[in-house]
């Protein structure tokens, strides 16, 4: 069977794609695949200075290529509903939502909101933004919302009784938990959007081990041998782009590498443990986010 190759797919022209946290990493190489192939690509970034900077990247590499950049925290559900309004005014569609942003094992901190903080940029602001723009997905023929994990998603459960982590914090579980969070959000998501009568696809996807900027907060001395094992970004964006453009992907899938232990490898369709496709846990942490963001999902189109 032929692998996937993101040279097979035709032009997108026409298309309008937000990739969050698209300055540098896995959501760059994103946004210059997509960009690439005609999409008009938003980067949705907290750094305006950076994502100016990638947006000029991709213009050098692809000067026809429709890219702006609007800033966008996603730790704040303040910034998270303010993009949302703006984009909903300036664009009358969205086939692609990327939600990619991410911090990986970062010090203990609370965000303005009062969550803590890998849990609500990783997790609790792509809820609450899929949510504010559903209207823009569910006018649009086609449209697909892809939600990163990680393979780190193994690390923990959900702690409904801590979410916040204010009774002992640990780097790596809070990681993992956002992560699972994720791929239990792409899931249940594609459930609600499924009896809802939604035409938008909801899809996981996981880069495997990817080089990205995620690695800041790692020791100095384990840094470096990354690069040892790790594969590029571009790689590791791959099952990201298959998420997003192949035309052979259903919702409530996860994509992520083929190769051992799904670390590296071409994108292919990828399994789960039991945990994460447990319905009555993915309902629990659905309300939870509901009342932590004051974002609802309607039931219906109406």
């Amino acid at each position: 069977m032929d692998k996937w190759n993101i040279d097979q797919v035709p032009s997108q022209s026409g298309r309008v794609a937000i990739v969050t946290g698209a300055n540098g990493g896995l959501g760059y190489e994103t946004a210059l695949q997509l960009a690439k192939k005609d999409v008009r690509v938003i980067l949705a970034c907290r750094n305006v200075p950076k994502a100016e900077k990638a947006k000029a990247r991709i213009v050098s590499q692809y000067p026809e290529a429709q890219v702006r950049s609007m800033p966008l925290d996603v730790s704040s559900l303040r910034e998270v509903r303010e993009f949302a309004a703006q984009f909903g005014r300036q664009y009358d569609r969205l086939d692609l939502l990327i939600n990619n942003a991410g911090i990986m094992m970062s010090p203990y901190q609370v965000t303005e909101d009062g969550f803590e903080n890998q849990l609500a940029t990783n997790y609790i602001g792509h809820f609450a933004l899929t949510g504010l723009l559903l209207p823009s997905l569910a006018r649009t023929p086609g449209s697909r919302v892809v939600t990163l994990s990680s393979l780190s998603y193994k690390w923990a459960r959900i702690q409904f009784e801590d979410l916040h982590a204010r009774q002992g914090y640990s780097r790596r579980k809070a990681y993992g938990q956002s992560k699972r969070a994720c791929l239990m959000f792409a899931y249940e998501l594609h459930r609600r959007l499924s009896a809802a009568g939604y035409g938008t696809l909801s899809v996981a996807a996981h880069p495997g081990l990817a080089k990205t900027n995620l690695d800041q907060y790692f020791p100095a001395l384990i840094r470096p041998l990354g690069s040892l094992f790790l594969q590029p970004a571009r790689k590791g964006a791959l099952p990201v782009l298959y998420a997003a453009l192949a035309q052979d992907v259903k919702g409530g899938e996860f994509i992520g590498p083929d190769g051992f232990g799904e670390m590296r490898g071409d994108p292919a369709r990828v399994d789960s443990d039991e945990y994460s496709k447990d319905a009555n846990v993915a309902r629990q942490l659905w309300q939870a986010s509901e009342a932590m963001t004051g974002v609802y999902y309607p039931d219906g189109k109406g």
